[in-house]
């Protein structure tokens, strides 16, 4: 039998209770109930102030696969895992209905429906944990992301690049989504060649302590990766003694030597004190990169230190302190009777639904959202609606869009797209959202016209 987790079919890729749900659905009749369901955040991680909606790429093209071939079917057969009732309804599954999210690259906030799934109640239900699982590892990463990059100055020329370095520190398909993330949120590069392959993610790469050791002589493995890579390479210094290190790769390199990375110590002053030897030797124009633990805040804290760039590795795909966004799926509205046989499902009354246990009640109803800004173009509100927006300021953005439409797909775009988009979002945020301290949301949640704050 094919293992799911290799094989091209994600609808393995779940909790055993969605198929509970469903052949108990199925016997009373409630599949075939129109359905909503939301995937929202209660609230950000770590007092943050804004969190980054990405994944969506990936999650479409999991949706795409989200089928249940012969030996998925033959594997819950053998295990008793779902009735025969359920395997005949699996054998045809195909999402059928409409979803609406974020666009991706944009911020969210909490209580922002940044996804939207309509079907019947069987089809919509199977898709909560391969949602989620996309959803929370990416829109995380790419928050931490965020705060780096703005911590490093921000996207384009005026910030100072940073390289994705994580792959060794993660699971392997967790490092390659990863990656994705972080590049949707402004990181210039990657170590992951995989990245690159699938999503065109740039990747850099120079060479580890062991290539330094394999070789006899510092200098000697200098040498070996100039004459490989040219003079625009980065080697790597922090081996053996700092100093004598730099002195060795420009007496081999000259002063077009590209860059030196340093990879521990105390990197403010080693970075200060390598600067200045570079300059005294002719390298004023060798670049110094800092890798080793940084996360936002010791990226923050070298600001004024005299650096070209930053790997990130660690703190990155751990979130830097938050490795799941907190979202969750949650079912707001249904029909009370199942659709009849042609029914198109929006065409049927929704009633709004919800959980009113202690500690997480719900709100019910299908949501649509706006980011209500003042004529400058700067976020004042994130409005949440129970209808359609109307009478919108001229400044005001519908944030939902169509992303599948009667089962297919519609929302697809470029990477770049997000990326660019990202950048769009953070520059209509005020000022303080980007501070890296805790404090509250950038901007306020507000349900309906008159307003209750989430």
């Amino acid at each position: 039998m094919t293992n799911t987790v290799n094989s091209g079919t994600t609808a393995l890729l779940t909790d055993h209770y969605e198929l509970t749900m469903l052949q108990a659905a199925l016997r009373s009749g409630a599949a075939s109930r129109r359905a909503v369901f939301e995937v929202f955040a209660r609230h950000l991680p770590h007092g943050r102030r804004y969190g980054v909606v990405a994944g969506t790429g990936r999650l479409l093209d999991a949706l795409e696969r989200f089928r249940f071939g012969p030996d998925e079917l033959s594997f819950l057969r053998d295990n008793r895992i779902v009735d025969d009732a359920t395997l005949q309804y699996l054998s045809s599954y195909r999402f059928s209905g409409n979803i609406w999210g974020y666009a991706e690259g944009d911020v969210y906030f909490p209580g922002s429906p940044i996804l939207v799934v309509e079907g019947t109640f069987a089809e919509s239900v199977l898709l909560e944990t391969v949602v989620l699982s996309v959803l929370n590892h990416d829109c995380a990463i790419a928050s931490a992301a965020s705060r780096m990059v703005t911590a490093a100055g921000g996207p384009g020329p005026a910030g100072r690049p940073l390289i994705e370095m994580g792959s060794r520190r993660t699971h392997e398909g967790a490092a390659v989504a990863a990656a994705r993330a972080a590049y949707l949120s402004g990181f210039a590069s990657t170590s992951n060649l995989q990245a690159r392959f699938a999503y065109g993610v740039p990747s850099s790469g120079t060479s580890a302590h062991a290539f330094t050791l394999a070789h006899d002589s510092e200098q000697e493995a200098f040498a070996a990766q100039l004459a490989s890579l040219g003079h625009g390479t980065t080697l790597l210094v922090d081996t053996f003694n700092v100093e004598q290190a730099v002195r060795d790769a420009v007496a081999v390199a000259g002063p077009s030597l590209g860059a030196v990375r340093i990879d521990s110590g105390d990197l403010p002053a080693l970075a200060v004190s390598v600067r200045a030897l570079l300059d005294s030797l002719g390298a004023a124009h060798t670049r110094i990169v800092l890798t080793g633990d940084l996360d936002e805040y010791s990226i923050a804290g070298l600001a004024v230190a005299p650096v070209d760039g930053y790997g990130v590795g660690t703190s990155l795909v751990t979130g830097s302190g938050a490795p799941t966004a907190a979202l969750v799926y949650k079912l707001v509205a249904r029909s009370d009777a199942p659709l009849a046989d042609g029914e198109a499902a929006g065409h049927t009354a929704l009633r709004p639904v919800a959980k009113r246990s202690v500690g997480k009640p719900g709100r019910g109803g299908r949501k649509w959202a706006v980011r209500e800004r003042s004529a400058a173009g700067e976020a004042v509100t994130e409005r949440i609606l129970l209808e359609p927006p109307a009478g919108l300021g001229p400044a005001d953005r519908v944030l939902l869009q169509e992303l599948v439409s009667d089962g297919k797909i519609v929302g697809r775009e470029p990477l770049a797209d997000a990326r660019a988009r990202h950048a769009e979002a953070l520059a209509e945020l005020p000022g303080y959202a980007l501070q890296l301290s805790r404090g509250y949301p950038a901007i306020p949640t507000i349900f309906g016209r008159t307003g209750e704050e989430a």
